[in-house]
């Protein structure tokens, strides 16, 4: 009876916390397939009927069936379906290009038509295989399968394939969007140990879902109509397990972090599974979970975590284990995230090679840091198949029959690296002979970039049908990813031919006009000046690393256009512009040093992941605060990336000619003309001290000692006085902890030699634990203001936050404890963490020359 009011306690209030983070999706198409009227799902979910959605689905010989309501099934959708005996497809227009779960509903209804058991077919998208030779195999009960798919076409279609003398059947369908932060571009890779980065080109089927301790969470009780199963059938010994619960309320999501209950709702991060106290001889041990898979695929897994267990900061460290290898080490949760009860999670790449026996074995287990109980946990589990080389989640065939031979698949990150790379120009080039003969007003109501979101290297390019200069045809081609191809006409129009009234920006590829496509878009029109030998090589090396780029915290393309001798980008609109507008200049108002904290950390994550993200690096060139823009939420956007250059691969560095911005520059790179990405690495350091201080890197007009921050600033750092030349705006609200955490990554970014200088994903590491010192100071401040009245005030509050603030502990070795000597998990390569979803786009407005 306690456990049923528990649940029922945890449902309730899920409820509550999952309406407060609605999320409605633009596209949700949900189909009773074969019904006459709609049917409302268990989860308030109103599917509509055949008639209704007619207009998607394009087949010949269909038979629309119905059973008996008396039927044991979990909702009414299973009640009708709809039998192909030839193939059969639905085409769904999407509103917008992005992650959308794909939900299929099987079940084989008695009917006069055919035998429902025996059917066996196929099921694919344009692009993926989702099921191949597929059948219910005789089960008298409901099959459902859910997938997640990043559609970038304007109709997503999912086509029935019958085997030869049998049929296809379908009972419901459901294409819903995903929210952009639900999947990030990057995860880390399990063996071999980094970062692994391209999720955005694979598809995903969800094969285990689970809520560790808990139990069964419905599709009406999740943020995103999910299902989480409870765990204890995958638990191997039942006695080393125990399980904790807390109200969902005591869990509290980080304000303005990637984690949210989108990501997981609340019931998942209320209940946990902890090591339990079994009596056996060695306290340290693991409590491990076995999960049967199928051996020819890479998957996904994503842990999720939050400590409800501990009575204080830093008193819980623990490692994770995948397949006997050191998945996470000394994780402390407090530290982490700054508190406790606050959701954390963490994305594995396991490549198919470390499933060979068929099987995922995932176990949590004491560290051999932290001085409290020996303990470990785990609140929930999402295991996700991940498409293979031919683009299948089902088998080792293609959409166009290309198999998948065994050198080829996910055991190696060169062939995944590889086979991606040949896909997509593969893909490409089929796509270009597509569009090339598509009608024209197709192309200008629905052409896939006119949705106003990114694309990235494995989407297709639409490609214009018109004739026009000779180059472009031999650099578009081999460029994939260009996004929307525009007319000089459509531009002179939305510009208002041009018109300087409507210049926001000017650069060393010419000048930037605000402009309105579309339905009143506001975008950003790049336009080139012909005359000008660094715009036309600008042109191109922005449109190829933009092209392979996306990034929350990167700008996106939009499209182009390159008619004879026009040379022109477009960008979506920025509406608080260039960091450095707000920092000094134009007299808006001033930004707290929180905000400045998390615009850096924006930029960080934008640099990081353009020198980790894509398999060669790249590197920027031209770090500065005018090339650091803010969107109306005041994300921060890394822009600009005329000069940037691919890292080197093999060597060191790139020989090349100096080019950036003075004041920014590495004098390194300087001097000896060789560029590495600690060169952004410095520049980035100078954007740090402009930030804090709020003046220009180089200010001529000052006496000689101050006319470069860098070396001024520098100055006053190494006399323990930064505090002294900070933005006066800024006196009294800093915590001298946090300013100090930053001025030391300054420090350390604006080392005189490359080699002595930070990577961005430290940096970025340095500048969290910084924002967490003001969050903690900013908050035990409020508390002690709210109860300066009251002589009963403790001190817990100022206690805590110090704690909260405590420096991180260094790690030691490491072992699965309940694993044989031999097998003992190598040391973690720890990767920055992202999460973000999907990046908009960004506008370059009052740049100024280089």
């Amino acid at each position: 009876m306690a456990v049923l009011l528990v649940a029922l306690t945890l449902l309730v209030s899920l409820s509550a916390s999952a309406s407060a983070a609605a999320f409605v999706p633009q596209d949700n198409f949900l189909v009773d397939c074969g019904a006459t009227t709609t049917a409302t799902s268990p989860d308030g979910r109103v599917f509509k009927t055949e008639q209704q959605t007619s207009q998607y689905l394009k087949a010949e010989d269909d038979y629309k069936i119905s059973g008996e309501p008396s039927a044991d099934v979990p909702s009414p959708v299973y009640l009708t379906a709809r039998i192909f005996v030839q193939e059969a497809t639905y085409a769904f227009p999407l509103t917008r290009p992005g992650f959308h779960f794909v939900r299929l509903h099987f079940f084989p209804i008695n009917n006069t038509v055919f035998d429902l058991q025996k059917a066996t077919f196929t099921v694919a998208t344009d692009k993926y295989v989702l099921l191949h030779s597929f059948n219910v195999d005789n089960t008298t009960k409901p099959v459902f399968k859910e997938y997640l798919i990043n559609a970038f076409d304007p109709h997503f279609s999912i086509k029935f394939s019958p085997q030869k003398n049998s049929a296809a059947f379908i009972n419901a369908i459901e294409v819903v969007s995903a929210p952009d932060e639900l999947i990030a571009d990057s995860a880390t890779n399990l063996l071999p140990v980094g970062n692994y980065a391209g999720l955005f080109a694979s598809a995903f089927q969800t094969v285990y879902r689970l809520n560790m301790g808990g139990p069964l969470v419905t599709s009406a009780n999740d943020t995103l109509g999910r299902t989480w199963g409870n765990d204890e059938s995958f638990l191997k010994a039942k006695s080393l397990a125990k399980t904790v619960s807390v109200a969902p309320s005591a869990v509290k999501y980080p304000q303005g972090g990637t984690n949210s209950p989108l990501i997981a709702p609340p019931i998942v991060y209320a209940t946990l599974v902890e090591m339990a106290e079994a009596n056996v001889n060695q306290p340290k041990f693991n409590v491990t979970w076995n999960f049967e898979v199928d051996t020819a695929f890479g998957y996904l897994l994503r842990l999720h975590f939050c400590d409800i267990v501990s009575k204080a900061l830093n008193d819980l460290y623990f490692n994770v284990y995948i397949n006997g290898k050191m998945a996470i080490s000394d994780l402390d949760l407090s530290h982490t995230m700054g508190a406790l009860a606050v959701p954390y999670y963490k994305d594995i790449v396991v490549n198919s090679s470390l499933v060979s026996d068929g099987l995922i074995t995932v176990q949590v287990g004491p560290s051999n840091l932290g001085s409290g109980d020996l303990n470990a946990i785990l609140n929930g589990l999402e295991v996700m198949k991940m498409s293979n080389t031919v683009d299948s989640l089902d088998g080792e065939f293609g959409v166009d029959g290309r198999k998948e031979s065994s050198g080829s698949k996910r055991g190696t990150v060169a062939a995944v690296g590889f086979a991606m790379m040949f896909g997509a120009f593969v893909g490409l080039g089929a796509m270009v002979i597509k569009w090339h003969k598509r009608p024209q007003d197709w192309q200008k109501r629905n052409s896939f970039s006119s949705w106003l979101l990114p694309v990235h290297a494995s989407d297709t390019s639409f490609m214009s049908s018109k004739a026009s200069a000779s180059h472009k045809s031999t650099f578009y081609s081999s460029t994939p990813g260009l996004g929307r191809y525009f007319s000089f006409a459509e531009l002179q129009e939305a510009t208002k031919n041009f018109d300087a009234n409507a210049i926001i920006g000017v650069g060393g590829f010419g000048n930037v006009y605000i402009a309105e496509i579309d339905d009143g878009t506001k975008v950003a029109v790049k336009r080139g000046n012909p005359q000008s030998e660094q715009g036309i090589t600008e042109f191109q090396t922005e449109i190829q690393m933009l092209s392979k780029l996306r990034h929350r915290h990167l700008v996106s393309l939009i499209g182009y256009c390159d008619e004879n001798s026009e040379m022109i980008l477009v960008y979506e609109f920025m509406s608080n512009g260039p960091f450095r507008d707000h920092l000094y200049g134009k007299n808006l108002p001033h930004l707290s040093w929180k905000k400045r904290l998390e615009i850096c950390i924006g930029a960080a994550r934008g640099l990081h992941y353009l020198h980790t993200g894509t398999a060669q690096g790249i590197i920027h060139r031209d770090v500065k605060t005018t090339n650091i823009l803010l969107d109306d939420n005041f994300t921060a956007k890394v822009a600009d990336f005329g000069l940037s250059k691919d890292a080197p691969m093999g060597q060191g560095h790139v020989s090349t000619a100096v080019k950036g911005s003075f004041g920014y520059l590495d004098p390194e790179y300087f001097r000896r003309q060789q560029l590495t990405d600690k060169s952004d690495v410095y520049s980035f350091g100078v954007v740090l001290l402009e930030a804090l201080c709020a003046r220009p890197a180089i200010n001529p007009q000052l006496p000689r000692e101050q006319v470069n921050l860098a070396d001024w600033a520098m100055q006053w750092k190494r006399k323990g006085l930064i505090d002294k030349i900070i933005d006066p705006l800024l006196v009294g609200t800093i915590n001298p902890e946090s300013m100090k955490k930053f001025a030391e990554a300054a420090e350390k970014c604006l080392a005189e030699h490359g080699v002595d200088r930070p990577t961005m994903g430290d940096v970025l590491w340095n500048l969290e634990y910084a924002l967490q010192l003001q969050e903690a100071f900013s908050q035990g401040k409020a508390e002690e203001e709210s109860k300066s009245s009251s002589p009963s005030s403790s001190s817990s509050t100022s206690s805590s936050s110090s704690a909260a603030a405590a420096s991180p502990s260094v790690a030691a070795e490491n072992r699965p404890v309940s694993l044989p000597e031999e097998n003992k998990g190598p040391a973690e390569v720890q990767a920055i963490d992202e999460h973000s979803g999907t990046a908009m786009f960004a506008q370059f407005a009052n740049l100024n020359g280089r």
